[in-house]
């Protein structure tokens, strides 16, 4: 059973405690406490040297350095404060910067709510499980063998093919059918290969459709996004040592994801409204008349400022953008300002809730508008943001690199 230490503050009162636990034990997880008595918190929170109000957020330094100093043992970290609390946002980011610092243990921070429940929290326990599950696993950097990578996302399905660390096959096509986009882009990744599906010695499935296909396919690894697309992203971006982050804007949610030395600590997912997604920019495309491959080109040739959209809703966006080309302005300018408030809804809804790293690593579909690139960079203050080649394929890459660790199928 993984041991997962929980340092925290306010989750007994707000209520969440169980739901903490019940998370936990979904994945074979047990949660722990570090203990921590008056003489050691006194003793640690003058080493630590944060001025802290909260005797909560005292305790929490404490536990933290129990971690730390070997007094604990516990497999993995989990971080937790309350999301009114300012002071435990900025000691939330300290012990957890303290913790990787010094120990080599998986760490996930989350700023909860009074109604948070067991389901938000899944994706957390169980990357924290996967994570000391399969740490040598995802140590990985290199692809060995002949291996096949498949990510089932909500809108789209990418497959690629592998071999001595590099892409020889690829497919990215829109998810109908989960199991027939999937074997269909089997079958557009292997064609210009000169392999057949028996050939391939390891089969990696991650995405919403992860279940169904691997019981479908007999998939050697089935993995959650947060840990396979960490690594498939700065597998691409040639970034697994250090910090990054991950930012991809999707078809339906959003992820932003922060990495140290490949592994994934923290992240947030989601997004208020399409408003805020890919899906807003699909239809910026088509009522301004351009294929979507050509609306970042678009966007870099116009001025954002000369014609402000509120997508937060993604209807008032569209009335936004049928006003503003109604007001004479042009194309150029009101594509630049849809990339300009998809990402300033990013970072308002996400980014914000997040330490973001440098450098950006933008990965999906939605890397590929350029526009959207610059208005992200632009959003947060000039950082370098990254968009490796096959970026849209990150999910997949990553699962076919994690899987060729497990050796040969049988």
């Amino acid at each position: 059973m993984v041991k997962i230490a929980q340092i925290s503050c306010g989750t007994e009162y707000s209520g969440i405690q169980k739901e903490i636990e019940k998370a936990a034990a979904t994945f074979d997880a047990k949660i722990i406490i570090p203990e921590a008595d008056l003489d050691y918190i006194d003793e640690t929170y003058e080493k630590f040297g944060f001025n802290a109000a909260s005797s909560g957020i005292r305790l929490m330094i404490a536990r933290a350095m129990s971690i730390v100093e070997g007094k604990t043992d516990a497999d993995a970290v989990f971080i937790a404060t309350c999301f009114r609390c300012a002071e435990g946002a900025l000691v939330r980011n300290e012990i957890r910067r303290f913790i990787q610092q010094n120990t080599n243990l998986p760490v996930v921070t989350y700023s909860f709510t009074e109604r948070t429940k067991a389901d938000e929290l899944f994706i957390r326990m169980e990357a924290l499980s996967t994570i000391v599950a399969r740490k040598s696993l995802l140590a990985r950097e290199k692809q060995e063998g002949l291996t096949m990578g498949i990510d089932s996302g909500s809108t789209t399905t990418k497959v690629v093919i592998m071999e001595n660390n590099k892409i020889i096959g690829k497919a990215w096509l829109p998810t109908t059918d989960v199991i027939g986009s999937a074997e269909e882009g089997i079958k557009i990744a292997l064609e210009n290969t000169e392999y057949g599906l028996s050939d391939v010695e390891g089969i990696g499935i991650t995405g919403y459709g992860r279940l169904t296909i691997g019981k479908h396919l007999n998939a050697d690894l089935i993995q959650e996004e947060l840990s396979v697309n960490s690594k498939g992203a700065v597998f691409l971006a040639d970034h697994q040592k250090g910090e990054a982050t991950v930012l991809d804007i999707g078809g339906m949610d959003n992820k932003v994801i922060t990495i140290n030395d490949g592994m994934p600590d923290n992240f947030t997912m989601g997004g208020i409204c399409a408003g805020a997604s890919g899906r807003f920019l699909e239809i910026t495309a088509r009522r301004l008349g351009v294929d979507i491959s050509e609306l970042g080109g678009l966007a870099l040739r116009g001025n954002y400022k000369n014609a402000m959209l509120d997508s937060y809703c993604i209807v008032f966006g569209i009335q936004d953008l049928v006003t503003s080309l109604a007001a004479g302005s042009s194309k150029e300018d009101v594509a630049a300002a849809a990339c300009f408030s998809v990402a300033e809804q990013v970072y308002e809804q996400q980014l914000q809730e997040i330490d973001v790293r440098a450098p950006v690593i933008q990965v999906g579909g939605t890397s590929l508008i350029e526009g959207l690139v610059e208005a992200v960079s632009t959003i947060l203050g000039g950082i370098e943001v990254i968009v490796p080649k096959n970026s849209q394929h990150i999910g997949a890459v990553g699962a076919a690199l994690l899987v060729s660790g497990l050796g040969a199928r049988k």
